[in-house]
C-alpha cells in the first residue's frame, strides 16, 4: 500500500479555485507588485513596455514554473501579442474594452420572464461589471 498524492489540482473541491489563486499569487507575488504581469486563477498575462523587457518577464516567469513542475499548455499560449482577450476585455497597451460579442450577448438576450432567467441576467451583468476590476487599466 502506497500513498496517493494528486499532481493536479481536484475538481470538484470547494475551495480548490481559492488555493490555486493563492498558489499562483504566492509563486508571481514580484512579477505582480512590480506590475509585470496579472494572474487570474490559470491566465497569466505578462505586459512590458519593449521587447526586450517582455522577453525578460516572460523567461523569469517560465524559470519560476519549472522547478515546482508547474505545467503550461504552449498550444493556449500566444506570446508577444500587441491586442488579447481576456476574461471577456479587450486589452491592448492603449485601452481596455468590452468584447463587442460579449455586449451583443447581453443586449440580444430576451427579456427574463421568470425569477430564475432573471438571476441569470444579473448574474450575467454582475461578471461584466466585475471583471473589469481585475485587469489593470
Amino acid at each position: 500500500m502506497g500513498i496517493y498524492e494528486y499532481t493536479r489540482m481536484q475538481f470538484g473541491i470547494k475551495n480548490a479555485p481559492d488555493h490555486f489563486q493563492r498558489m499562483m499569487d504566492t509563486i508571481f507575488q514580484e512579477e505582480i507588485l512590480e506590475g509585470q504581469m496579472v494572474v487570474y486563477i490559470d491566465d497569466i498575462i505578462i505586459y512590458s513596455e519593449t521587447w526586450e523587457d517582455h522577453l525578460k518577464y516572460i523567461d523569469r516567469a517560465l524559470s519560476k514554473c519549472t522547478p515546482i513542475n508547474l505545467k503550461i499548455s504552449l498550444k493556449k499560449c500566444n506570446f508577444g501579442q500587441q491586442e488579447l482577450l481576456a476574461l471577456g476585455h479587450k486589452v491592448s497597451g492603449l485601452s481596455l474594452a468590452i468584447d463587442k460579442n460579449k455586449v451583443a450577448q447581453v443586449l440580444l438576450k430576451p427579456v427574463s420572464k421568470n425569477i430564475k432567467e432573471m438571476k441569470y441576467s444579473l448574474g450575467l451583468l454582475a461578471t461584466k461589471e466585475t471583471t473589469s476590476e481585475i485587469l489593470p487599466t
